[in-house]
């Protein structure tokens, strides 16, 4: 189960992208979330990562 949450960012040159996802943590059983700031061609490859 995977909560899916992009936004972008825009810079002065560059444009950037904040993905936010939700992964259960495999020692406790406990949702968290894993935010990263990456460029906008990245951010698929983030998502499908475990």
């Amino acid at each position: 189960m995977a909560k899916k949450t992009v936004a972008s960012l825009q810079t002065s040159s560059k444009r950037l992208t904040k993905a936010i996802k939700m992964v259960k943590s495999p020692k406790t059983g406990a949702y968290m979330f894993v935010e990263s700031v990456m460029a906008p061609e990245l951010v698929s490859d983030f998502l499908a990562k475990k």
